[in-house]
């Protein structure tokens, strides 16, 4: 089975304007996403989708596989299944253009997990880590069932904890925005409506789940936040310059 991996690089962002170009220790954002997604083993290409010149010229710099797609995209998903529909592939893995330190090793877990199971997509999930974080609107939380397939994805903590005040929330479940699709699946599902529990939680995955298909979880132990805001780039370049390289 083929399997890509397609880093949208959106130019426009609303907390931090431009960040896909800002630079991290002397390279754009956007290329150490790219290097670190290129770590991986079980994937055969890597393509970066552009909205913009600005983008699509500096990506030219480092790399040949840049698509230029459509700049009016409602989403990260629709802009990823323009390349899809362009470059012939089996699954698609979306890693968001803001994660300098994304583990490769993730890659290889996800595109193991479909061709393991009969899920239309897979995703990444962690341990909460502090009550502070399951409180936390901007921490995507959800459930899984026995069999590893998510239940249901939410901003509220879930399970809601009726008769006990919680002190330790490591048994809860944090979400990590990067998927796997099924090719074929991904074309179906940029059709399907906007369902009432994505309106409700602003969650594009819930229109999967509603729509009655599985959602594949792996586990990791921990995961560092993308790049959001200013405290998140300088927080990244300090890290860059403690260890010397990512």
């Amino acid at each position: 089975m083929k399997a890509i991996i397609v880093i949208p690089a959106r130019l426009k962002s609303t907390r931090l304007p431009d960040k896909v170009l800002l630079d991290l220790g002397g390279k754009p954002v956007i290329q150490r996403v790219y290097e670190a997604c290129m770590q991986a083993k079980l994937h055969q290409e890597v393509w970066i989708a552009a909205d913009s010149d600005v983008v699509f010229n500096l990506c030219k710099q480092f790399t040949p596989n840049v698509l230029m797609t459509r700049e009016e995209h409602p989403s990260g998903t629709d802009r990823i299944a323009e390349v899809a529909a362009k470059i012939p592939c089996d699954i698609v893995i979306n890693v968001q253009g803001d994660e300098p330190f994304f583990d490769a090793d993730i890659v290889d877990r996800l595109i193991t997990a479909l061709q393991q199971s009969d899920a239309a997509m897979a995703s990444v999930c962690a341990p909460v880590e502090t009550i502070d974080e399951l409180h936390n609107p901007n921490l995507v939380k959800l459930v899984v069932d026995v069999n590893g397939n998510a239940i249901y994805f939410s901003r509220y903590p879930v399970p809601y904890s009726r008769d006990v005040i919680l002190e330790d929330a490591s048994a809860y479940k944090k979400h990590m925005g990067v998927y796997a699709y099924r090719a074929e699946f991904l074309k179906k599902f940029i059709q399907l409506p906007v369902s009432f529990l994505e309106r409700s939680e602003k969650l594009e995955q819930l229109r999967a789940i509603e729509n009655g298909y599985k959602i594949k979880m792996i586990e990791v132990a921990g995961f560092q936040k993308g790049i959001d805001t200013p405290e998140d780039l300088e927080h990244a370049r300090k890290k860059i310059e403690n260890n010397g390289t990512i």
